[in-house]
């Protein structure tokens, strides 16, 4: 588990010593998908591994003999491996997986063809569906006759404005029978986010649908897909997908057809899948933007499979038949990763909407309705939850509930002791951490493991480096990976020479990924989170990571969130402070001293903020993270880009020409 602060270490050794958060039981570790791996390379490999820490070890000193073992283990389906499993290992980036290798990412999805739960759907508390894998096959069928029909081939591009809904899963897979690109974006983005991101990549079609739910609020969305169509002159059709309406009025908008006609042409029961080389392109995914315009990465399908299917069984421990859920727009990494469970024959539980109805209860209403093994929450939701004072322990049966992820955000050690006490007691929790960049992650949580600490991910080489570039444990650095794996991005759109993806990933340290998160890697082995680099303070010549920072005073009551960031100040840099307080509380010296003890007595002096500020709400993008580089422009006096891609963006108005911050 991902442990955030400095100043836990004394209790985590105590912890180590006497009782961990979660241990699991001889069954559970015997049944591990992870234990009978380890078993399966100490046969066929002659080795002596005993868990997880050996095994890691051994993948990324052999990563050409672990990848191979995945792709057995996991069952991909396809012409592969082949020979040879990786070519030129030493480059970074340039290093070719699986070179003979040819799949279709559809096929390895749509295994089931049974009347088994493929999908099940909750639209808030308004809609309720559920498909079987029999209903999906025959869907995507439909879905990739009908692109085909239209002219879509292999490397065109099908975009998506939807909910996390069944539809969106089946146009993705439709796509990916026929080798398109598939892209997909939030329904609440607005005209001018969704263009700066689809009109980049110029879609054939663009899927959505007539509107959507959030908070039991309807909000339909006719005017603006007329406004994207508008902007979109490489367009030939607009898909509109019945959510609010039974019937949308889809003619209403240029080159716009109703789902159920554009799907009314003759179709197997099956889909046709072409198979393509192991980096044959599969999404296009986007930065969030915030910081200038959106950068457009290019994932393989392979490599997404892949590395998906090494995390889902072997980090998570999804097996066919459990019943997963991730609460996550189709705009975050994450949904990539959901849909990917598909091919470890699990059903994806999809959920779209607020995750605070019923007093944030709802997904744990839907996890005892459709007996939910894995919950995936981001951090923020968890927080949420956490200063609710909802008590699921006490209020849900969640029997079937094994593991519950967290991403996006740190999870403060206080939330990992509130998932233990109030929501359940025997589950893995795991703090996962990676980025759109990988589609994937760096660290992730070991099944068969005590749950105190936090692993890196099998075959990647995650290390941390000084300044100079030299590998430290104990301090803070920059994380990096220093071996290729296979889920490296192909490169961004609109980059033939692959300039920008060097400079972006590889200038810092040729020749090693350097992903922009100041990590530390503890004497356990473990992973500590500061924070974004571009986003650690700079004080008195020390960087200090802002999660460090929060983790404590958001532990204060009368606190709901903060914001750090350092004000450029008479020559010199300052620590701001900016709090979000529970109604009704204000700003008093009182409360100002209580935050300012509490950061000296568990971090250092330098941690204690020049100004504290009360504001009214704090910006965050879609995917619930803080965007520190934004506020501090706004306190500069900078224009910031994309402000229209954050789920807030005239939060980020309150922080203009504050006049605490003028002296």
């Amino acid at each position: 588990m991902c442990r955030a602060f400095r100043s836990e270490e004394a209790q985590l050794e105590k912890t180590l010593m006497s009782a961990m958060l979660w241990q699991p039981s001889a069954e559970r570790i015997s049944a591990a998908r992870v234990t009978a791996f380890v078993d399966r390379v100490n046969r066929r490999h002659g080795q002596n591994l005993a868990g997880m820490p050996d095994l890691w070890r051994w993948s990324v000193a052999s990563p050409a003999a672990f990848w191979a073992e995945v792709w057995d283990f996991c069952g991909i389906i396809g012409d592969g491996p082949g020979s040879p499993v990786v070519d030129d290992i030493g480059r970074m980036p340039g290093a070719r997986w699986f070179p003979a290798a040819r799949l279709n990412f559809a096929e390895n999805l749509l295994r089931r063809t049974d009347d088994g739960d493929a999908l099940v759907f909750w639209g808030e508390d308004r809609v309720k569906r559920r498909l079987s894998y029999r209903q999906l096959n025959r869907l995507v069928a439909s879905l990739a006759a009908a692109m085909r029909a239209m002219g879509v081939t292999a490397g065109d591009r099908v975009a998506a404005l939807l909910p996390n809904m069944p539809e969106t899963i089946a146009g993705m897979l439709a796509a990916a029978s026929i080798g398109a690109i598939w892209s997909s974006e939030s329904p609440d983005f607005s005209v001018d986010a969704a263009l700066a991101r689809f009109g980049q990549i110029a879609p054939k079609l663009l899927i959505s649908c007539d509107g959507y739910w959030y908070g039991g609020v309807r909000r339909e969305l006719g005017a603006k897909l007329a406004s994207i169509v508008g902007g979109l002159p490489s367009l030939e059709k607009l898909v509109v997908v019945p959510y609010l309406a039974d019937e949308p009025d889809a003619p209403a908008i240029p080159r716009a057809v109703r789902l159920d006609r554009f799907i009314a042409v003759d179709a197997e029961d099956r889909p046709v899948f072409q198979r393509f080389p192991f980096n044959h392109p599969l999404y296009i995914v986007f930065t969030s933007g915030t910081t200038g315009a959106p950068k457009c990465i290019i994932h393989s399908a392979g490599g997404t499979l892949l590395q998906h299917m090494k995390e889902h069984q072997l980090h998570c421990d999804i097996k066919a038949g459990d019943r997963v859920c991730y609460f996550t727009t189709c705009g975050w990494l994450m949904w990539n990763w959901l849909a990917s469970c598909l091919a470890s024959q699990a059903t994806l539980l999809l959920y779209d909407g607020s995750p605070h109805l019923a007093g944030c209860r709802v997904l744990f209403d839907y996890a005892d309705a459709e007996a939910m093994t894995l919950l995936g929450l981001p951090g923020k939701v968890v927080d949420a939850i956490v200063k609710s004072g909802v008590k699921p322990a006490e209020t849900h049966c969640l029997t079937d509930l094994r593991t519950i992820l967290s991403a996006g955000s740190v999870l403060v050690p206080q939330n990992f002791d509130y998932v233990y006490r109030h929501i359940k007691r025997d589950v893995c929790l795991s703090s996962i951490s990676g980025g759109t960049e990988i589609l994937s992650c760096f660290m992730l949580g070991n099944p068969a493991g005590p749950g105190e600490i936090q692993t890196r991910g099998l075959g990647m080489k995650v290390e941390v480096f000084d300044d100079d570039g030299r590998p430290v444990t104990g301090k803070p650095g920059e994380l990096v990976c220093s071996r290729p794996f296979p889920s490296m991005p192909l490169g961004l759109w609109d980059d033939p020479r692959g300039e920008r993806y060097r400079r972006a990933y590889f200038s810092r340290f040729p020749g090693v990924w350097a992903h922009g998160d100041w990590v530390e890697v503890t004497k356990h082995d473990g992973i500590v989170v500061h924070g974004r680099s571009a986003t650690t303070l700079d004080i008195a010549g020390e960087r200090i990571g802002t999660a460090e920072i929060y983790g404590h005073v958001e532990a204060i009551g009368d606190v709901v969130e903060a914001l750090a960031i350092t004000q450029d100040w008479q020559g010199d840099r300052r620590l701001i402070l900016f709090v979000r307080l529970k109604p009704g509380v204000a700003l008093d010296p009182e409360l100002i001293g209580r935050i300012e003890q509490c950061l000296a007595d568990n971090l250092s002096p330098r941690h204690v903020p020049a100004k504290i500020v009360q504001v009214a709400d704090i910006p965050h993008t879609r995917s619930g993270k803080l965007v520190e580089l934004a506020v501090r422009d706004v306190v500069h006096g900078r224009d910031v880009a994309a402000r229209d891609t954050l789920a807030n963006p005239e939060a980020l108005d309150l922080f203009a020409a504050l006049p605490e911050l003028s002296d």
